[in-house]
Parts: C-alpha cells; structure tokens; sequence
C-alpha cells in the first residue's frame, strides 16, 4: 500500500489528481516536507467509470480501450514535472492506486502525519451528490487535515 510506513508518522500524504488545487497541495506539501524533514507520498486513486452494456454494468475501459491505469500513472507524473522543483531536497514517492479517492486517501493517512488535500479536484456532479473528497477527509481522517485552495 502507498509509501513505506515506518511507523513514526513522520510522512506527508498529498492528494494528487491532476486538477490545479491538488498540484497546489503538492506543491505546499513538498515545502512543509522541505521545511519539517518530512518525506512526501503523492496519492492519485483512479477508478475505471461505469458505463451500461447490453449485460449490465461493467468498467467502461473494457468498452473504450482506454488504459486508465497508464493514464493515472501519467497524471502523476505530469503532476509531479509541474509540481516539485527538480532542486527539492524533499523525497517525494509516486503513489496511484485504484480504488475511490476518499478511501484510498484516508487508507494512504492512516499513519502519516498530515494529509494535505486541494479544494476542488475532478467530480463535478458526483461532488454535488456524495460531498467532495477533500471534506470527506476532513471529517474522517485520523490524522490533520490541511485542504488548499487554488
């Protein structure tokens, strides 16, 4: 699972997806890394989309050819060339996972000192019915939360 936990919580879990607010919050969280002798792991959760078949539900990827892994990978890439000056003396790991964001975050913080979020990421109308990730994490996380705006 994301980052090697060595238990002493001294590790930042930054929220990445590619949209302004997050390479916001990577940026802020690379220097707070920079700034505490903190570590940082880049946590980009991807989920194939549902689409209806002529047999139900299945992961629109197996319909459109789409590679949503290979893309995630590169968003977080993308993420971090625009993020992380190449000077940065903050170690920073890549992390994509599959899974939904919230969960995916909140598994990521379970043990990390901070989990640092944007204000608004992907999710359009999903946001306007489940609530957005970044206050999901606010209210569930076990460790502080800190959400930036863009």
């Amino acid at each position: 699972m994301p980052g090697q936990r060595d238990g002493s919580g001294q590790r930042i879990v930054a929220a990445v997806d590619g949209s302004p607010s997050s390479l916001e919050a990577l940026r802020w969280a690379v220097r707070h890394a920079e700034l505490t002798g903190t570590s940082v792991d880049a946590v980009l959760a991807w989920q194939f989309p549902a689409a209806a078949t002529g047999y139900g539900w299945s992961p629109a990827g197996i319909i459109d050819g789409t590679d949503y892994e290979e893309l995630a990978a590169k968003t977080m890439a993308d993420a971090i060339n625009q993020a992380v000056d190449p000077e940065s003396r903050a170690i920073v790991r890549p992390v994509v996972v599959e899974g939904h964001p919230a969960e995916v975050l909140l598994e990521a913080a379970a043990d990390a000192s901070l989990l640092v979020v944007g204000r608004r990421g992907h999710g359009g109308f999903a946001r306007a019915l489940l609530g957005s990730v970044s206050q999901y994490c606010v209210h569930h996380a076990r460790c502080p939360v800190v959400v930036i705006r863009g």
